[in-house]
């Protein structure tokens, strides 16, 4: 029967836009190709901490010798600029070319915007569009880690990243409280469906019990990599635009027990 292939079966034509995603995808790969390991920090659980937790992170391991990069991926909302304490605004020409804060490499909205209390109000389309120019036409260089701080939710931008990108896997962040750990489960649920690993789960602002962690832990059948504290020293610090871990020494210990079980 003409239209067959040999087996007799009917030949199977993929969707124009299935295509456009696998070579998005190829390019992406190409691109980023000196990029050993992509690591995100997720929730679908707003203010539990991601940010905070990529910032020490992406600190962290940059203190332990590694050359890293750090993209907030919170297109409408970002906060990682404010966090550094960065406060240039550069033209959105491209290549897009990260600025650099104490040797890490950061790419955000926020760098391209002229206000930072101005509201990005853009629907999803324009933000999964946004996703895939900081990883298209962006210029990260050579990195042994790029550390991801993804916007809450399992939607567009989320789903964009997982689709675009070969991340490693994601690190959940939760807090101990029973509705956080819910929400993070959910997103570490959307991660398994979608073929992306669960490198582990931290609890911040904990209270020393670990109930949040564990039970996302145990649910999800992933590691529970640490804990770090309540401390009101985390948020005068990222207020005043100072990186806690090359401030404190107990938190960039915490940090160093939880990055020496992420490695």
């Amino acid at each position: 029967m003409e239209g067959k292939n040999v087996e007799g079966e009917m030949p199977r034509f993929a969707h124009p836009s299935i295509l456009k995603v696998v070579e998005q995808k190829k390019r992406i790969k190409e691109k980023l190709s000196g990029i050993k390991h992509r690591i995100g920090v997720f929730s679908a659980k707003g203010g539990v901490g991601k940010t905070t937790t990529a910032v020490n992170i992406a600190f962290t391991l940059k203190s332990m010798g590694y050359r890293v990069g750090l993209l907030d991926a919170d297109i409408d909302c970002p906060n990682i600029c404010i966090f550094l304490g960065i406060s240039e605004i550069k033209d959105a020409e491209y290549p897009l070319v990260p600025v650099e804060k104490d040797g890490v490499k950061v790419l955000s909205t926020a760098l391209f915007v002229d206000d930072n209390k101005k509201p990005i109000i853009w629907r999803g389309p324009m933000i999964g569009k946004m996703v895939s120019e900081f990883l298209e036409n962006s210029e990260w260089g050579d990195l042994d880690y790029l550390i991801i701080d993804m916007p809450p939710n399992t939607s567009d931008a989320p789903l964009s990243l997982i689709q675009l990108l070969d991340l490693d896997g994601f690190v959940l962040v939760t807090t101990p409280q029973h509705v956080a750990a819910v929400n993070t489960i959910r997103s570490g649920m959307m991660a398994k469906r979608l073929g992306v690993g669960l490198l582990g789960v931290i609890e911040n602002m904990s209270d020393g019990e670990n109930r949040g962690g564990i039970e996302v832990s145990e649910a999800l059948k992933c590691d529970f990599l640490g804990a770090v504290k309540m401390d009101y020293r985390l948020s005068q610090m990222s207020d005043a635009g100072k990186v806690a871990v090359l401030e404190e020494i107990e938190i960039k210990e915490a940090y160093e027990e939880i990055v020496k079980k992420l490695i």
